[in-house]
């Protein structure tokens, strides 16, 4: 089957299937992919904006002890060189956020078995007692780390985190939902399966999720293709996805070798993402791995978002990704790719238009 009969199909509003996906994924027709991403995206987002978050990524801890080969930002359980940030330092970088209009917080770290649940029940509630900023935090990861500690269910780790004050979970360590690929990366993070069942107990709970897609790690096309069926199922079960963002894998400073997948790849990726996932209304770039000229460019390929400022962030930057944004260059960046920017909430709410030539103010701009 030509490339040219997917499309079509698509265009007429049929899904497209995995075997669909992985022919898609063996062409080089990019630009008729992102075309028809394009068209996909206007269907949910008729106006020419872009929306954007300004929030901060708080990396309260890098002591874990899931070990992912693809990770240099983790250190093992009491090593020398590990951290948990003091309450007192969190507080501070919520406060810095608040101050240049931020509203969201994305605090993650890794699985340190040495803090007991209660460590994330009363800091989500001093936060929500000292701030009015919304928690979009803790992944699958740590959320089933909480359930090993505390002896809970995910669901009643997840009803406790929400009565505390998380409001919606992002939707790290997802990578690539197939267990081969996830055997090989990361053996102790979880199935697939357990990934998707977090996710759906996070809208049981009464939140949304993220899912998230990392290309490069050696997987197959049809493994990237079975990602995304089964991110689509779950949101036909549940409902429980906000947004998909996909990004490659940086294998500088760790300790497996991937291949760096080109712009290009990148682009592909996320245009047959929107193709193939009918079901999730909002698509964020990602310039933090690819760069802000990919992340214009990916404007036309199916995303409407141009994601979180990301001020401060330890993760990707620890694998060698170092772009920096900071809001007017956001701001610059929508604007050059023909769209409106428009600064949103986590939940897709539109805060603030900017006019042509209107900035902000005050600004965290970030040093590498």
């Amino acid at each position: 089957m030509s490339i040219d009969d997917i499309l079509e199909r698509s265009r007429n509003g049929e899904r497209i299937t995995v075997e669909d996906a992985i022919r898609l994924y063996e062409s080089d027709e990019v630009e008729k992919m992102g075309e028809l991403a394009n068209e996909k995206m206007k269907q949910w987002h008729p106006e020419p904006e872009t929306t954007f978050v300004i929030g901060r990524n708080v990396n309260y801890t890098n002591f874990c002890d899931t070990y992912c080969r693809f990770c240099a930002f983790y250190r093992p359980p009491n090593a020398k060189d590990g951290y948990t940030l003091d309450n007192e330092v969190i507080f501070q970088k919520i406060q810095e956020t608040i101050d240049v209009g931020g509203t969201e917080i994305l605090m993650q770290g890794g699985t340190n078995p040495n803090l007991p649940f209660s460590y994330y029940t009363d800091l989500l509630r001093e936060i929500k007692k000292r701030f009015d900023i919304t928690m979009h935090s803790f992944s699958p990861a740590e959320i089933y780390k909480m359930a090993d500690v505390s002896g809970l269910s995910v669901d009643e780790v997840l009803k406790q985190l929400k009565e505390a004050g998380l409001d919606s979970v992002p939707g790290g360590g997802a990578e690539i939902l197939d267990n081969r690929t996830r055997r090989k990366i990361s053996r102790l993070k979880g199935t697939w399966e357990q990934w998707i069942d977090c996710m759906k107990a996070v809208k049981r709970a009464g939140m949304h999720g993220t899912a998230t897609m990392v290309i490069g790690f050696g997987e197959s096309m049809e493994e990237r293709a079975l990602h995304l069926q089964r991110v689509r199922d779950a949101q036909d079960d549940a409902d429980c996805f906000l947004a998909f963002i996909s990004w490659t894998f940086q294998p500088e400073n760790t300790n497996m070798k991937g291949e760096k997948v080109t712009p290009r790849d990148y682009l592909k990726n996320l245009a047959i993402s929107r193709i193939f996932l009918d079901n999730i209304p909002n698509f964020q770039s990602s310039w933090v791995t690819m760069g802000p000229e990919v992340g214009k460019t990916s404007l036309s390929y199916g995303c409407n978002d141009f994601g979180s400022t990301m001020i401060e962030e330890n993760v990707v930057s620890a694998a060698g990704a170092t772009y920096k944004v900071d809001t007017n260059l956001i701001l610059r960046l929508i604007r050059e790719a023909g769209k409106t920017p428009v600064q949103r909430n986590t939940k897709y709410k539109h805060l603030r238009s900017f006019a042509e030539g209107e900035t902000v103010e005050k600004d965290f701009i970030m040093q590498n």
